[in-house]
């Protein structure tokens, strides 16, 4: 299925001539309304006159998180208060939070793009989505709640928490589709599992997961659990939120919604444009937002572009799943490490559930120290020293082969991790606090 079949299967040519009208009109309305903006293309020597067309995007100047927080909380606003109707932010763990303003046609955007990601999932009008996002300032539960209501669904409003509710709203109302996070989704499994509701009783068919990088293996383990088909949901705040990009029923890459954010591939290191196909991070234009668009925006997400039309129909360019972010990447003892490479090893392990922690650390000889916690299931968890110590060798050589680096393994028992209701706590690193 298809929510919107004119620009969701539109030509090559077509998609980059309105994506310059867009652009241009963008970028007008920023020079003249967002005093940051205009500042920095005329460092650069840059006027609106100078962007005739899609190609001319890397004339602009590029957008980071620093300028986000420099411009807190509503420097970069290009439209007065009396017309920004929502206000978004991160969590701000950090420190100062990501603010992101909204007009009304930025929501419909909004509500419009999370309509395309639900539909290429199945989801329709008839059914129930149970959408188990944190509400609030974070922007996974109001994005997901506006995707099913623009399709037409039914939504079931549960936020993140309150478990047994979930799982007996889940089963009482015939939730058909759960929006959450992958790691949330397995604590659900774990609390259907123990809930006394036998399996067949819930219509559960469709997941819909994001706001964390999650591996193929967490998908295979997902599905087994729940029963459902998963799919991956991708956005960011400062973007729009979820529905920025969306797999199809073939989840051969994700669909990005280039009519209105624009996206390139550059070089981390250089900033400069990267062959067709090659891996870099991920850079996007708002080129239809109002409230606070954003130019050449840096995701930090590692990840490459394909342009070839899927076989689902959609001819919107493809994102490969995101490798990491460049600022998730631990550097330890010269070699690079990616949490999401830890995780596609030990899902492809049967014995192991897919719960970790990666705990980083400096030792007395100023060498750093790599421990990997990672649970084993109840039916291979064994008193017996011998089949433990041939497990964690099995274990511990995988991870090297994929790493480049020995970690000190250790195998802790079932359910000893700690669960997450949100976003999930993969690293500990205590250098940073050293």
């Amino acid at each position: 299925m298809i929510w919107n079949k004119t620009i969701e299967t539109m030509s090559r040519n077509e998609m980059q001539e309105l994506q310059g009208i867009r652009l241009k009109r963008t970028v007008e309305r920023m020079y003249h309304n967002c005093e940051p903006y205009r500042s920095r293309m005329q460092e650069m020597g840059v006027s609106p006159a100078d962007i005739r067309s899609i190609d001319d995007i890397v004339k602009l100047p590029f957008t980071s998180k620093k300028d986000l927080r420099d411009y807190y909380p509503f420097g970069l606003l290009s439209s007065p208060m009396s017309e920004i109707v929502r206000l978004q932010a991160s969590s701000g763990t950090t420190g100062k939070p990501i603010v992101a303003g909204y007009t009304r046609n930025d929501l419909n955007i909004w509500g419009e793009v999370g309509a395309r990601c639900f539909t290429a999932y199945g989801i329709g009008k008839n059914d129930v989505v149970q959408v188990s996002y944190g509400y609030g300032l974070f922007t996974g539960g109001l994005g997901a709640h506006a995707a099913a209501e623009t399709l037409g669904g039914t939504v079931l409003p549960m936020s993140s928490g309150n478990t047994e509710k979930q799982i007996m709203l889940m089963h009482d109302f015939g939730s058909v589709a759960l929006a959450c996070t992958p790691s949330y989704a397995l604590y659900l499994a774990e609390a259907m599992r123990n809930s006394g509701y036998p399996r067949e009783e819930f219509k559960l068919k469709i997941g819909v997961f994001g706001a964390e990088p999650w591996t193929e293996g967490m998908r295979k383990d997902l599905e087994e659990k729940l029963g459902i088909k998963a799919y991956d949901i991708y956005g960011l705040t400062e973007i729009i939120g979820p529905g920025v990009g969306h797999e199809c029923r073939y989840q051969n890459g994700t669909h990005l919604c280039e009519d209105h954010f624009y996206p390139e591939i550059v070089d981390p290191e250089t900033s400069e444009p990267v062959p067709h196909g090659q891996m870099g991070e991920l850079v996007f234009s708002t080129i239809t937002k109002d409230g606070m668009p954003l130019l050449r925006f840096r995701t930090r997400d590692l990840t490459s572009l394909n342009y070839d039309t899927c076989e689902c129909g959609r001819t919107s360019v493809r994102m490969s799943r995101i490798l990491g972010r460049c600022d998730d990447m631990l550097i330890i003892r010269g070699v690079n490490v990616f949490p999401s490479q830890v995780e596609s090893v030990i899902c492809e392990l049967p014995e192991l559930e897919p719960h970790y922690l990666l705990v980083v650390d400096r030792g007395s000889n100023n060498l750093d120290t790599f421990e990997v916690r990672v649970e084993v299931k109840e039916e291979y968890y064994s008193d017996e020293m011998g089949k433990m110590l041939d497990l964690r060798k099995r274990i511990a050589h995988r991870l090297q082969s994929v790493l480049g680096l020995q970690p000190d393994l250790k195998l802790v028992e079932p359910r000893s991790i700690e669960r997450s209701q949100g976003k999930a706590k993969r690293v500990i690193d205590n250098r940073k606090l050293k």
